[in-house]
């Protein structure tokens, strides 16, 4: 009998997800999207206890958006692990457009239907001015899967934005974006989303952790 070949199995990367901590703007749940809007002390508490869970997450990478709230957010965990943070373009938050700093239901007061068309579907019905949710969703999974790629069997903090983020989890895991604000109803701050992410295959392990 011939014996079979030895079948080449991928070897998955483990992405952390973990949104930045709380922002001034967010405390008052203002939309923060490209604006660069600084931490709370409380985010900066959240930071450190996200730096906390790194010092034992056996890290190998961290991988930031370039807005300084992420950024801050992953210093402690660069601290406490000594490793350097890159920072990733396209992982930027969605730009919110007309909404940026300004409260929904300040939005609706002067946008009515631009905000009832927004809550029935937000990813065919972005608020004005806004990027295209289909489009954020494409360029944050294609970093994603760039960096499972180069970094075979790596596990990597990834920091970054509450939104990007539900829209690539949608991407990834096949969820119609247009119930992205539905289904995954909000990232807590600093918590921890785990993938195991192959070419071809991208699993959830566990969803919205708190540190």
């Amino acid at each position: 009998m011939t014996p079979h070949a030895p079948t080449d199995t991928p070897t998955p990367t483990t992405l952390f997800l973990s949104r930045h901590g709380e922002t001034v703007w967010h405390a008052e749940n203002r939309y923060a999207g490209i604006s660069d809007i600084d931490l709370t002390p409380l985010g900066a508490e959240q930071s450190e206890a996200l730096g906390s869970w790194a010092a034992d997450a056996r890290l190998d990478a961290i991988v930031t958006s370039p807005l300084s709230r992420a950024r801050r957010t992953a210093a402690p965990a660069a601290r406490t692990t000594g490793l350097r943070p890159a920072v990733e373009a396209a992982l930027t938050e969605i730009d919110f457009g007309i909404a940026e700093g300004r409260t929904l239901t300040e939005l609706e007061a002067s946008h009515p239907h631009e905000v009832e068309a927004f809550r029935r579907d937000p990813a065919a019905h972005p608020l004005p001015g806004g990027e295209d949710p289909e489009a954020a969703a494409t360029r944050g999974a294609t970093a994603l899967l760039r960096l499972a790629a180069t970094h075979p069997g790596d596990r990597i903090l990834v920091v970054a934005h509450n939104t990007l983020f539900r829209l690539v989890l949608c991407h990834l895991l096949s969820i119609p974006k247009t119930n992205y604000r539905r289904t995954l109803p909000g990232l807590r701050n600093c918590a921890v989303t785990e993938l195991r992410v192959t070419a071809d295959q991208t699993s959830l392990i566990s969803y919205n952790v708190p540190t």
